[in-house]
């Protein structure tokens, strides 16, 4: 969805927010029943706010869309599918189920003081998935433009991405996984 004045781009199904202190789905996190417990509920931090609990999720979005976030390979002249084997697909497990709420990366302190470079986590996480998909021809190009002192190696492995998923993914590791393939020039 796009402000009216086509500026701001938000993600109206999944907010993401910070409740008591951790951010979380505002759809999913559970609250006290207790009606004289009290639940803060904030937007997530560090990202301007439009209104109430809704964050300007472009410059997000734009780092997402920097990574290229589909197969770059030519189509099969078959005309058929990509096709990949189940051990393949299986090293994709734990990657592709990210639905960019921007959770851990508002959590992460990285990602805070740098967010207009450092990629961040859930960017990552996604960027990881293109890197190691079999099907895949990019993985030396996508490594090379990953490869940025501001891009990747901000991460400070605090593991907040980790903690506060609420997909129970771990960003960090795929960084971790990231930061190996770049060094060793292929996919780990």
């Amino acid at each position: 969805m796009q402000h009216r004045s086509g500026k701001y781009t938000v993600q109206p199904y999944r907010i993401g927010a910070h409740i008591d202190g951790k951010n979380g789905l505002a759809c999913l996190t559970k609250v006290e029943r207790d009606p004289s417990a009290v639940t803060r509920v904030a937007p997530l931090p560090h990202m301007f706010v439009i209104r109430d609990l809704v964050v300007d999720m472009a410059n997000f979005y734009a780092q997402y869309k920097s990574i290229k976030p589909f197969l770059l390979k030519p189509k099969p002249a078959d005309g058929l599918e990509h096709r990949q084997t189940k051990e393949d697909r299986a090293k994709l497990d734990g990657l592709y189920e990210c639905i960019l709420c921007a959770c851990c990366s508002t959590s992460c302190p990285s990602y805070w003081w740098n967010s207009d470079k450092y990629l961040g986590p859930a960017v990552l996480l996604q960027a990881y998935r293109w890197v190691i998909d079999s099907r895949d021809e990019a993985t030396t190009q996508r490594l090379a433009d990953l490869d940025d002192q501001f891009k990747l190696y901000r991460c400070k492995t605090i593991m907040n991405c980790a903690t506060v998923c609420p997909k129970g993914l771990n960003p960090g590791k795929a960084i971790a996984k990231i930061k190996q393939s770049v060094a060793a020039g292929r996919a780990f």
